[in-house]
């Protein structure tokens, strides 16, 4: 057995172990560093952790359009970032108009929900149109086509609303009834990480709720195992398709919205990191996997909440919190040599089988 394991091992295999070892390592070393110096209590940590929950919720909704759409087409949909960037970035001009107005000092929350649907509707109109403009038409030819065309209407859709609406930022207006936070003890808890914890975890069940209960979640099950057998069962698979665009699209636009509760400021290219990093976690969840996608949005936003601080603080290197982008997906290569299916990749084809 050993001689065998020996002939199967390459070089390749021993340089991507030993990456994945000196990961591990630093890992380690620098989160017995950071305890050891005794910089930061356990409120700090808590802290962070909520923060990272928020980004993980806001992580997760996009994560899960690139997620179904994999899972029904087997393609990868890296024009979603830009669907994600479409909705908080028209819906910012009725934000506007209605704080310069002043309902949304007296309707706050009506107001927050008019600028939600504004940001679903049209993120779920361009994905519907994405869907049935470029990728329709390629649907039976080989994979990588699709791929190319997703990158080029991702450029597309990205100087479109340039050019709709300016390269220059634009910001969203406060909302007085989310301004500050509660205080429980020692713990002060912001209201938008609420708000946006809370509303992440309800629209995740209510997402996993549609796909696994409902009529129309078992024809996307079934189109996902294999589209001509759905087809001769009476399973219209072109609205099946379209509906799981949609779906992603709607989840996608609100998504934003809870962004920018986050991060009040948008612009044409806002799409990029975020989606990336959506991507990323629903690689790390197990990719075509709903419950992968949420789990994994959710390590990715803890990660790179306290990850720089836990790794990188007890090395001494300077101003941690700049290198969250490298930590998260440096976390990505680390399970993806131990683990390449993801977290939850191996079970669902296990499940398959």
């Amino acid at each position: 057995m050993l001689q065998a394991w020996r002939q199967r091992l390459t070089l390749t295999d021993v340089l991507i172990w030993a990456i994945g070892l000196s990961i591990g390592v630093v890992v380690v070393v620098g989160s017995a560093a950071t305890f050891g110096l005794g910089k930061y209590t356990w409120l700090n940590w808590l802290d962070l952790a909520i923060k990272g929950l928020a980004l993980g919720g806001v992580y997760a909704l996009i994560a899960l359009g690139y997620t179904l759409v994999y899972g029904i087409l087997r393609m990868i949909n890296f024009a979603h970032s830009e669907v994600f960037m479409s909705g908080p970035f028209t819906a910012v001009f009725l934000a506007n108009a209605l704080d310069r107005s002043g309902f949304l000092d007296q309707q706050p929350v009506l107001s927050l929900l008019m600028v939600a649907a504004l940001s679903m509707a049209v993120s779920t109109t361009v994905a519907v149109l994405l869907e049935r403009i470029a990728y329709r038409p390629l649907r039976t030819a080989p994979r990588l086509v699709p791929l190319i065309t997703a990158i080029g209407a991702s450029f597309f859709l990205q100087y479109t609303f340039r050019g709709l609406y300016g390269s220059g930022f634009k910001a969203y207006p406060s909302i007085p009834i989310l301004e500050g936070g509660w205080t429980l003890g020692e713990v002060r808890i912001f209201k938008t990480h609420v708000v946006v914890i809370v509303s992440a975890i309800l629209l995740m069940l209510a997402l996993y709720t549609i796909v696994q209960r409902t009529k129309m979640g078992k024809a996307m099950r079934a189109v996902s195992e294999d589209k001509e057998a759905a087809a001769l069962m009476g399973i219209d698979v072109d609205r099946v398709i379209v509906f799981t665009f949609a779906l992603g699209g709607a989840s996608a636009g609100l998504a934003g919205v809870l962004y920018v509760l986050l991060f009040p400021v948008v612009n044409f290219f806002m799409g990029f990191i975020p989606g990336l990093k959506a991507f990323t976690a629903a690689v790390l969840g197990g990719i075509g996997n709903v419950p992968g996608a949420m789990l994994g949005a959710m390590v990715l936003g803890l990660v790179e909440s306290i990850g720089p601080n836990l790794f990188l603080d007890g090395l001494g290197i300077p101003n941690p919190n700049q290198l969250k982008d490298m930590i998260a997906f440096i976390v990505l290569v680390f399970i993806l040599i131990f683990r390449p299916t993801g977290i939850l990749g191996e079970r669902l084809a296990a499940a398959k089988a």
